[in-house]
């Protein structure tokens, strides 16, 4: 199956029938085609998320992360053509959105088992710090599986919220059976990176805050890895707004797209990480919790982006917002200003997710474009 930008104008989520988110807002490619057979035993039945499961996520996370701010540009909304409103989350507690799943997963832990043992998770760094930290909270012990390669400000960072690091290949197997052999070991509970329905929930509450500040977005435009976030997000808006579109981002080779269009998970269970500067976003398959959310409540359209346009993003993020972001955040903005203008009827307001910032300044891609982050 193959599509290209041209075919999908006019885009709207929605059934197979259709083709066609402490704040305060503060001044400041190529068509890809899918050739692996579908894993139809792949699949998870779609649990209901309601809007009272995403309000009591925010109450629980409540306290222990930040409400972040919502930052503008009139540089970058120039070169857009539309108004952006960028959510903060690199200013986040452990400098990424995934705090606020991992707290929502990790405190229903404590609830559930006062006497837990601890967690814990295999993640490429952001979700790893974020559920030490969650778990700190709490009194929790947290064992970590880390694949090798992963950048040192996060391996540094989990090590300081108080996880203990277990290094494995570089493959989604290989963090999966590392992590499900560690949970065995130690009698731990397993709190996945993105593929769980808490998790979802708690990445739904930024969308919570985004509306609470513009409430009247048309869009949101928002990287994708896993498919928490956005399962989430466009969870969330479908609740509250139901005519906001909601587009992931992706990096080459990811084919979400055919996925969406087909409502079937095309990768192959053993589908491995794309080779991408955005280390956080580069496992190529959406979890089969994720992926029913995402189909219901996201646009069918994902913007495709290159290593050397998420670069410009993040490099843009740091010189028009004077925000630290990482690479996956410049996706987004890319699409955001580059390719948005694209999708007719045109997104005047749009709000675009700066999901983490926890970039290795010792290797900042538009120095060194060639290495791995």
């Amino acid at each position: 199956m193959k599509t290209s930008m041209n075919d999908q104008q006019n885009d709207t989520r929605g059934d197979d029938n259709e083709d066609g988110v402490d704040g305060g807002v503060v001044m400041v490619t190529d068509d890809a085609e899918v050739t692996q057979t579908p894993d139809h035993n792949n699949t998870t039945p779609h649990v209901n998320i309601t809007l009272d499961d995403i309000h009591t996520a925010a109450r629980r996370i409540c306290g222990w992360v930040h409400k972040t701010p919502i930052l503008t540009s009139k540089a970058l909304d120039a070169m857009a053509g539309r108004h952006l409103y960028f959510k903060a989350e690199n200013l986040q507690k452990t400098g990424s959105f995934k705090v606020r799943g991992a707290c929502n997963a990790v405190f229903l832990e404590k609830e559930k088992n006062p006497e837990s043992t601890g967690v814990v998770t295999h993640s490429s760094g952001n979700h790893a710090q974020a559920v030490a930290y969650a778990a700190s909270c709490v009194g929790l012990g947290c064992s970590v599986v880390v694949p090798r390669g992963t950048p040192k400000v996060k391996c540094d960072a989990i090590k300081d919220y108080g996880g203990d690091l277990v290094f494995c290949d570089p493959t989604p197997m290989a963090r999966k059976e590392t992590c499900a052999a560690l949970a065995r070991d130690t009698g731990r509970t397993t709190i996945p990176s993105s593929d769980n329905t808490d998790v979802i929930c708690g990445q739904g509450t930024l969308a919570l805050e985004l509306l609470e500040e513009v409430p009247d977005l048309d869009a949101v435009v928002l990287s994708v890895g896993g498919g928490g976030m956005l399962a989430g997000v466009a969870t969330t808006i479908h609740h509250l707004h139901p005519h906001c579109q909601v587009y992931g981002v992706e990096p080459e080779g990811k084919e979400l797209e055919c996925c969406l269009r087909a409502r079937v998970r095309l990768w192959s269970e053993s589908s491995s990480f794309l080779n991408t500067v955005a280390d956080s976003i580069r496992l190529r398959a959406v979890g089969p919790v994720a992926f029913p959310f995402i189909c219901d409540y996201a646009n069918r359209h994902v913007f495709t982006v290159t290593d050397d346009q998420m670069i410009q993003g993040t490099r843009l993020s740091f010189e028009r917002l004077k925000q630290v972001v990482e690479t996956a955040s410049g996706a987004a903005v890319y699409a955001a200003i580059h390719m948005l203008g694209k999708i007719q009827p045109a997104a005047q307001k749009v709000g675009v997710i700066l999901c983490g910032g926890n970039i290795d300044f010792d290797t900042l891609p538009w120095l060194t474009p060639l290495s791995t982050y």
